[in-house]
């Protein structure tokens, strides 16, 4: 296999930064401090690991200036000097990913089926036994991964990528540049039900999914159409693998959720806002911009200032859960009690 790099200085005239040392090395990649040897960059992020930097053996060190200053001499390769070495890492690792990239090809594959009222553009590539309904348009670049179903009148924009069986229902949106990875499913029912005397009637979900650019969705994430209007997710959001987002939620642009990540229907959270694994919001609930979730919490009230919270018990043995459990049962009795004696305290002392 040919071995595609790129010079130092090349990098930093892409990515920008300030370069000590040969702008002429060659390096074919990125790789982790620990396992990076003389053609590869690597990046520190982390005070903690700044012991490690002095010891890799990267052709090039990617850090911030302080971090440079600190290690001093200890580390003889090449620099990079930039602010966020972290993002600059990612940037570059995005470049070497393109260099090592296997072009998709171009036009529809005999064993997929697509209706002739489908609108596809020649520059686009469609996989095996994929399966594309009426009225359904395809922009310029899009890919669309073997086994995928695309349902009747979507419309899916410009360099939108799905990887292979992503499930798109009827009439939903997909902007431009997202990735949507396998086992997604795009527009299938919210869970709408009325009850008449202890029997659910179904309640018809007859919105959309509206999804923006640049968004990214994991694999086996499931994004519920609304029932009367649309489920939407702005620009830039990106949900991790294994996500529930109910109907007619509303996700900001540049939001940010782990994996496992439930949210109920009719939700509206802000923009800039992230959530750890496992994290649970309740329906009909808001969420305000730059909201910070943590990993395994439940959001049971609306928030309305922006911060970072946190909604669980921290882990215990067993026994000790127990004791805490029964504790908090009694906190009201024993709130009583407090009072009845605050009472009476005052009333001897003011005698």
């Amino acid at each position: 296999m040919t071995t595609i790099g790129t010079r130092l200085g090349e990098l930093v005239d892409r990515f920008g930064g300030q370069l000590i040392g040969d702008p002429n090395t060659q390096i074919i990649g990125i790789a982790p401090l620990s396992e990076a040897d003389e053609i590869h960059a690597t990046f520190l992020s982390n005070v903690k690991l700044r012991a490690q930097a002095e010891t890799t053996r990267a052709a090039v060190l990617i850090l911030t200036e302080a971090d440079h200053l600190h290690i001093g001499s200890g580390f003889s390769g090449a620099r990079i000097l930039t602010p966020q070495p972290y993002v600059y890492f990612a940037r570059a690792a995005q470049f070497f990913a393109s260099l090592k990239a296997i072009p998709a090809p171009f036009g529809i594959h005999p064993s997929a089926w697509v209706s002739p009222q489908a609108v596809i553009a020649a520059s686009a590539s469609i996989g095996p036994h994929v399966a594309i309904d009426a009225e359904t348009i395809i922009g310029e670049n899009v890919v669309i991964g073997a086994g995928s179903v695309i349902g009747r009148g979507v419309s899916i924009a410009d360099g939108t990528q799905l990887h292979a069986n992503v499930t798109v229902y009827d009439y939903c949106v997909i902007g431009q540049r997202c990735i949507i990875h396998s086992g997604a499913v795009i527009g299938a029912d919210g869970f709408g039900f009325a009850n008449e005397s202890g029997h659910w009637i179904k309640i018809p979900q007859t919105g959309r999914v509206l999804i923006g650019d640049d968004v990214d969705i994991g694999a086996n994430t499931s994004i519920d159409r609304g029932a009367l209007a649309d489920t939407i997710i702005e620009d830039g959001v990106k949900l991790d693998n294994q996500i529930q987002i109910g109907h007619n939620c509303h996700i900001g642009a540049h939001t940010a959720m782990a994996g496992c990540v439930g949210v109920a229907g009719s939700a509206k959270i802000g923009k800039y806002c992230t959530f750890g694994g496992a994290a649970m919001v309740l329906g009909h609930l808001t969420i305000v911009d730059h909201v910070h979730i943590s990993s395994g919490s439940m959001v049971s009230r609306s928030i309305l200032e922006a911060g970072q919270y946190t909604g669980f018990y921290p882990l215990a043995k067993n026994a000790d859960w127990e004791k805490t459990a029964a504790i908090v049962r009694n906190l009201g009795r024993m709130r009583e009690k407090i009072r009845s004696l605050e009472k009476t305290i005052k009333s001897l002392t003011e005698k």
